[in-house]
């Protein structure tokens, strides 16, 4: 069995926690603490979780929203099952479709 990791990014839930409804409310307060991001970046900061993501732009959101990287940051791990073969190890993936291809040659 393959342990897949995922994240449940909760920074909506604490600004709302705030009465925080708008993703501007934090660009203000992140300037403050030394993190300028535009109005976009902000909304993406909001609306998905980051791939990447400063320890300055946690620290300043952590502060603003009087929590933990905890309370922002929640773990997930989602099991799914992987067919074996007989001597134990994973299977290898099944080949893709085959494909039937036609060549035409200039003046045929």
């Amino acid at each position: 069995m393959i342990k897949k990791m995922g994240i449940r990014w909760n920074l909506r839930k604490l600004m709302a926690a705030r009465d925080m409804f708008q993703t501007t409310d934090l660009v203000g307060p992140l300037a403050e603490r030394g993190v300028h991001l535009s109005r976009e970046q902000v909304f993406r900061l909001v609306t998905q979780p980051p791939q990447r993501l400063s320890m300055d732009t946690l620290a300043a959101l952590c502060d603003i929203l009087g929590s933990t990287p905890n309370d922002l940051i929640g773990i997930e791990t989602v099991s799914a099952q992987v067919p074996k073969t007989a001597d134990g190890q994973a299977a290898p993936p099944p080949p893709p479709p085959a494909r039937h291809t036609t060549i035409r040659r200039p003046g045929q």
